[in-house]
């Protein structure tokens, strides 16, 4: 496999370019190795996120068929994957076997994110917000300790990759907290049912015009819970090198601004697809390299809130 290398980088790198410009923007902090093997490990997450929702590097979800079908594909490619089966022809999984081997990631992180994605089959649905955040876990936590081992992490390091997890969970409410009207469209809803309940809201059809109002002030709550998983991650930083730091606090700084601009008008997020402009992603990539050179002093160490939901050992 360390002969495919090269091609198995440029796959994913090309992948990071047309799914995520935030965080191939981040991505450019990191140095080359890390860099190389945090564009590895989103190529593995990307190919399962698309074959899981039928997606194009996470363009609009598409009719998926037997969505049990499309997981247990996903569990097999990344099964053959890390089984070293050299007639899997499939960059995305044979890169994220690649990036699992060199940095030794525990395979439970990649069964929790498929995790993740066997709750999306199952038609699932938040009941409370403990529900949420262990789904948020799933879907985004996980990558997120696994991208700190790939930044030189122990994989016993428990209170980094506790923050590391809240990064991720971070990013998912953040996203939530946008696609709440994407969502909807394609038969999905990550809200809380008990919140809407509380608030008269028909969680099959969330999207009802009489409903805006209370749906916004739900929206703008999950944008608040954010803000919260970010600040806690920050926290993190200190044990990171230079440059890792750097890319955390630039992801954190441009992929949080989505959850701000939630916050600040949710009824506007119903409406239209939030995004941080090419002004907002440099302002953060140069704010961050200052927050990463005085991260010690700005985010000294201290407990964890204990109010903060706690990921699975």
């Amino acid at each position: 496999m360390t002969t495919q290398r090269p091609a198995l980088v440029g796959h994913a790198q090309e992948s990071i370019a047309r799914g995520s410009k935030s965080f191939r923007t981040a991505s450019r902090l990191f140095d080359r190795e890390t860099r190389e093997r945090a564009w590895l490990l989103y190529g593995w997450c990307r190919a399962c996120d698309d074959i899981a929702d039928g997606q194009d590097h996470g363009g609009t979800m598409q009719a998926t068929g037997d969505p049990m079908a499309r997981l247990a594909d996903l569990r097999a490619r990344t099964e053959r994957a890390l089984a070293g089966d050299a007639g899997l022809d499939d960059p995305a999984f044979a890169g994220g076997a690649l990036v699992a081997a060199e940095c030794a990631i525990p395979r439970r992180y990649m069964d929790d994110l498929i995790e993740g994605f066997a709750l999306d089959a199952q038609g699932w649905r938040p009941q409370s917000e403990d529900d949420l955040l262990r789904y948020c876990y799933h879907v985004a936590g996980a990558v997120g300790c696994m991208m700190a081992i790939v930044m030189g992490v122990a994989p016993d390091d428990e209170a980094t990759l506790d923050r590391a997890c809240d990064l991720g969970l971070a990013f998912q409410l953040a996203n939530i907290s946008r696609d709440v009207a994407e969502d909807a469209a394609g038969g999905r809803c990550y809200l809380p049912q008990q919140w809407l309940a509380q608030a008269g809201i028909d969680p099959d059809n969330p999207m009802a015009t009489e409903h805006r109002p209370a749906l916004a002030a739900i929206t703008g709550r999950v944008a608040t819970m954010a803000a919260r998983y970010e600040d806690s991650a920050r926290r993190g930083t200190p044990a990171l090198p230079f440059r890792s730091a750097w890319a955390v606090l630039a992801a954190a700084g441009i992929y949080g601004g989505i959850a701000r601009h939630v916050a600040a008008d949710p009824q506007a997020a119903l409406e239209h697809r939030v995004f941080t402009s090419k002004a907002e992603k440099l302002g953060w990539l140069m704010r961050a390299g200052t927050q990463a050179r005085r991260r010690a002093t700005l985010y000294p160490p201290s407990p964890r809130d204990t109010a903060l939901w706690k990921r699975p050992r």
